[in-house]
């Protein structure tokens, strides 16, 4: 998750509605930091179609005239926020490479702990990812090229994580963690599955140890 998403939550109250403490930390904000905020509870809130700009300048706490001085268009706000959440996702790669720089199945185990543990915040606002997809069916449109990039290089470090593990087949492994994952997101999101997070841990496990593999 990105940075901003582990700091204390806004709330839930409507665009212009100012939650307790939240009105001075966005003041100590430069103003690119306080619409990149706003935007942020927004769009994982309410999804990127259904915010205008106005809304996020209300939020902000400024203008649309310097919203687009930051951000020439919606589409560069939007793939700004999405390569914050990326960036969010590769910091718990990174962290678990420190926590177990000499055990690659331990760090595999970690990221699945961080998604389960991050399973509850999804069920109610959604991945952020399946949500962008579903708001934008242009394949080729920028933010989900963001998107695929993003997950392609992830399904890279998982790959390259599973060889150093000495998992069978290491490809393989790595897209079934991944749809494992995004599978429990999934479930979480739509309450398809009771106890995901437990279930998530203990496919990943059966993944590694080459019970639950098939490329």
């Amino acid at each position: 998750m990105s940075s901003r998403q582990q700091q204390p939550a806004a709330g839930n109250g409507s665009a212009g509605e100012v939650q307790p403490g939240r009105e001075r930390r966005i003041a100590e904000l430069p103003p690119r930091e306080r619409i990149l905020d706003a935007a942020e509870e927004l769009f994982a809130r309410e999804g990127i179609n259904a915010v205008g700009v106005q809304a996020i300048a209300d939020r902000a706490r400024t203008t649309k005239m310097a919203l687009y001085r930051h951000f020439t268009t919606k589409d560069a706000l939007i793939l700004e926020w999405l390569r914050i959440v990326a960036a969010g996702y590769t910091a718990v790669l990174d962290q678990a490479a420190r926590a177990h720089p000499d055990d690659p199945r331990a760090q595999i185990l970690d990221v699945t702990r961080h998604f389960a543990d991050g399973l509850s915040e999804i069920s109610y606002r959604g991945c952020p990812f399946v949500n962008t997809i579903a708001a934008l069916p242009d394949r080729d449109h920028p933010a989900r090229r963001l998107i695929a990039d993003h997950k392609a290089g992830q399904v890279r470090r998982i790959t390259d994580l599973c060889a150093r593990a000495g998992v069978p087949d290491p490809a393989g492994a790595a897209v079934a963690v991944t749809f494992a994952l995004e599978g429990a997101q999934v479930s979480a999101q739509n309450g398809s599955v009771e106890r995901a997070g437990e279930r998530l841990l203990s496919m990943v496990t059966a993944i590694l140890d080459g019970r639950l593999c098939e490329s």
